[in-house]
Order: structure tokens, then sequence, then C-alpha cells
């Protein structure tokens, strides 16, 4: 791939594009698996960085306390014959000493960390799933209230892409709701950032639906407590 290809592609990716390079962009998606994937690509990238969780330190004094035991593993005193024989014997038994040791310090550490490393995959999931829509839109639907544009595939699978979210006050959130017939349903959570956002839509968006997004309570609502602060114009599906 050229790199006024790559750059491109890039740009769409980040909503970056006016209306007539944005066509080029989406003509080239329809036409290149090669360009389909590096989307995919670039979206997984940038779901990494931004999902990235740095585990606990280990306990302090770990290392200390993994040299003690290894320390006080017993050594028989042996002829230099037997030596000769059974080198290996001492420094497996200090091996298995620290393997012990360090078995169950990050054994435990490692436990720690699990629960992160489950909503990162989870995180990156959903953002293969929206490089998926964004490489091949079936429909498109501007916004108001925020810079961006709601996309559809044929499938009726959807990504919000918005930039510039503003911050909420302490303890909100960002819900996400497709309403269809006035009948909101919710679509998922996300939180404010700077730069372009690319958020996953749960459920599916028909044709005449509206997605919408409101502020709401840390864990979301069961319905909108208020006007939505962005919303999709009507989506027109083929």
């Amino acid at each position: 791939m050229d790199a006024e290809t790559h750059e491109l592609i890039a740009a769409y990716a980040l909503d970056a594009l006016d209306a007539t390079d944005r066509a080029r962009a989406k003509e080239l998606l329809a036409s290149s698996e090669e360009a389909r994937e590096e989307l995919r690509s670039l979206t997984e990238v940038a779901a990494t960085m931004a999902t990235a969780v740095a585990g606990p330190e280990p306990a302090p004094g770990l290392r200390d306390r993994i040299l003690e035991a290894a320390r006080s593993e017993p050594q028989n005193l042996v002829s230099l014959d037997d030596r000769r024989r059974s080198r290996l014997v001492p420094a497996l038994g200090i091996a298995a000493a620290v393997a012990a040791v360090a078995a169950l310090a990050f054994g435990l550490w490692g436990a720690s960390v699990s629960s992160d490393l489950d909503e990162t995959r989870a995180a990156l999931a959903r953002e293969r799933a929206a490089a998926g829509v964004l490489a091949r839109p079936a429909a498109e639907a501007s916004l108001t209230g925020a810079s961006g544009r709601l996309v559809v595939d044929g499938d009726g699978r959807a990504v919000l892409v918005v930039s510039d979210v503003p911050p909420v006050p302490r303890g909100k959130t960002y819900q996400v709701w497709v309403i269809d017939d006035g009948r909101p349903v919710s679509a998922g959570l996300f939180a404010p950032a700077d730069g372009t956002l690319t958020i996953p839509v749960d459920g599916r968006v028909g044709r005449g639906s509206v997605v919408a997004v409101t502020v709401e309570e840390d864990g979301g609502a069961s319905a909108p407590t208020g006007k939505p602060v962005i919303a999709s114009v009507p989506v027109t599906l083929s």
C-alpha cells in the first residue's frame, strides 16, 4: 500500500476527511481488501493504546524474599567426585525454590489484574467490530450536538464517530440510545475524551432509527433522564 493510500485510510478512521476525500476512501474500502485490513489494523492499534492498563507494581521486597528463599535451600556437602556427578542437584534445588516462591507471588499479582485484562479484551473485540462497520458502510447519518457521523452497515451494526466530546460532571457518564418509534433502548456507555472517538452501538440500528446520547449517572439508566446532547438524523438504509 502506497503512502497516500495509507494516509487516506488513517484520516478516514479518525473522521478527518472532507466529503470528497471521504467518498474516495469509501470507494477504496469497497473495492480493496487490503484497504479494509489497513482500517481494521489502525482501529485496533488505537484501541490498544486507549485501553492499555498498567497492572499494580509487585509487592515491595518481593525480590529479597525470593533470594532469601533460595539461600535457605539446604546444601549438602559432597565429595569432589560426587559433586562432579551431581553438580546440577543444588542448582535444581535453588531453581525449585525460586520457581515456587515466584509462582505464588506472581500468581497472586496476576489474579489482581485479570479483570482488567478481561475488560481490555472486550474493548478490543468491540473495536474490531467497529472497524468492520467502518470498512463496509451501508449508510451514514449526520449528527446534531457534536461533530461526526453515525455509520451503519448492511446488518444494522452501527458506530458513532464523534470528535472532542466535552467532559461530564463527576459521577456522570454518556449513555447511547437507539430510538425506534419513540422508544429508546440502551446501547452502551462511554466516557468523554479529547480527539475522535469511535463508539460501537450495541444492538441493531434499522431504517428510521435515531441514535442519541444523554448524560446519565455512572452505570447508566433504564430510560433517558434528560434531553439528548447528541443525536443522529433518522437512518436511511437502502
